[in-house]
């Protein structure tokens, strides 16, 4: 017999539900997730941390070495930004296999088969030989990258109650500044020193170190007991109107990211004449300042919760007011100094990741542990067609006009996606509406 206060719960997702075949499950945020220690809860976060770290680290490895490649391929603005759409497009496509992937496989195995894939991937960087065969490995990379959030954003549904998600979000989400901040001066100096195929080899070796702490250490709250849940169907999942609003929001916002990523070393070079050892030296300073907002954006909800506004308003009002923080990109592009312009930017990109986490934080308040990986991965997809549109419009517009339209346009983008949330995504959906099915093990 399932306890009373599970057998109550309700799962009306959709009218025409075959009532007849399932048995209710009661709601995810429950005393597994409470009666973790602090300890546990920090422990597991910071495992998701340095994955997110290992994940940009192997992404950047290509931005801070595409000065190099761009002039040994003989590669143009227009071939480098395909180059980047072929990581996208095979990002954005797995974003929505692995989120429901993770979700049947669990975490642990999950995020082990992700990492284990882009590692590799990274590793087959070496056997590059011009445009085409980089843009094919880039697409490997996407492959396996695509799971890292979905994964990150079940370890905190897994973990941490409500009031601890944005913060727990900006904590593993900070992990993607770190490795932008670590990227330019360590590959600089492994490309210095050894040449750009030493930095891919080396840069990818790093995910097998963290395959074996991950396998060591990570274990699911509540895992020995009798019964599991299910998530729902992907088809399902598209239906509701918090999940095709919230992807349609992150069209808007993840391009500018992708942007500063990818070609922010080559617009130092393009545009103010930095050389490599000085992109390695300069170039990490609006990372360092981006990890900053994700301590903004953990701590700006939860604080506009504290003065009585509701959950769902709070989340948009935090996302909101780091939208208005990228439009820094504006004056950025404006100023004739390199320095000037890097301090916009790194404005700019704070916004972004105070974004961000307060995102990531949203879709675990809506959905259960079950499936909150599939929304994140439903979700990145509209972020990554979003990410493949705007980069190929960005690399036509500065070969054949200049930076400064794209600087523009992606200080105004973020501004849609905040309104989308205040006008399309309605009131937060209450987790037990969306309570997974339950089946009882064998025994």
């Amino acid at each position: 017999m399932l306890p009373k206060a599970i057998a109550s719960e309700v799962y009306d997702c959709c009218a025409n539900h075959d009532w007849t075949s399932r048995k209710l499950a009661s709601p995810s945020a429950g005393a597994n997730v409470t009666a973790a220690s602090p300890t546990q809860r920090w422990l597991m976060i910071s495992l998701a941390f340095f994955a997110t770290v290992v994940n940009y680290l192997d992404r950047q490895t290509l931005s801070v070495v595409a000065p190099v490649l761009l002039d040994q391929f003989h590669m143009n603005s227009v071939d480098y930004s395909r180059v980047v759409s072929a990581f996208l497009l095979a990002y954005t496509l797995m974003n929505g296999v692995s989120g429901p992937l993770i979700d049947r496989l669990g975490t642990r195995s999950g995020y082990a088969l992700c990492m284990l894939w882009w590692s590799v991937s990274s590793m087959l960087h070496v056997f590059a030989r011009g445009a085409f065969s980089l843009g094919v490995f880039r697409f490997l990379l996407g492959m396996g990258e695509a799971g890292n959030w979905p994964a990150g954003v079940k370890v905190v549904a897994e973990w941490f109650p409500e009031r601890e998600r944005a913060l727990a979000s900006g904590l593993f989400n900070s992990g993607s500044t770190i490795g932008v901040i670590l990227a330019p001066p360590v590959i600089a100096f492994i490309v210095l020193r050894h040449g750009w195929r030493a930095a891919f080899l080396l840069i990818g070796a790093l995910g097998f170190i963290w395959l074996i702490a991950w396998l060591s250490i990570y274990r699911t709250p509540g895992e020995a007991t009798t019964s599991k849940r299910v998530p729902q169907p992907v088809l399902q999942l598209l239906r509701m109107r918090f999940v095709w609003s919230f992807t349609l929001s992150k069209i808007f916002l993840d391009p500018a990211w992708y942007f500063y990523v990818f070609w922010f070393p080559e617009y130092l070079k393009q545009v103010h004449k930095f050389n490599l050892a000085e992109i390695g030296k300069y170039a990490w300073i609006p990372f360092f300042v981006a990890a900053l907002g994700n301590v903004l954006g953990g701590f700006l909800s939860p604080a506009f919760m504290r003065r009585g506004m509701g959950t769902a308003n709070a989340r948009k009002l935090a996302v909101t007011v780091s939208a208005f923080l990228m439009m820094f990109s504006i004056p950025g592009v404006l100023f004739p100094s390199p320095w000037a312009a890097t301090a916009c930017v790194a404005i700019a990109m704070a916004g972004y990741t105070g974004a961000n986490v307060t995102m990531l934080a949203f879709t675990a308040d809506a959905f259960a542990k079950e499936s909150v990986a599939s929304v994140w991965g439903l979700a990145s997809m509209g972020a990554g067609f979003g990410g493949m549109l705007f980069t190929l419009m960005a690399g036509w517009v500065i070969q054949h006009r200049s930076y400064a339209p794209v600087f523009i346009g992606f200080g105004i983008i973020p501004l849609v996606c905040s309104t989308i949330l205040w006008t399309l995504t309605g009131p937060l959906p209450k987790r037990e509406q969306w309570a997974e099915v339950e089946v009882r093990a064998p025994g």
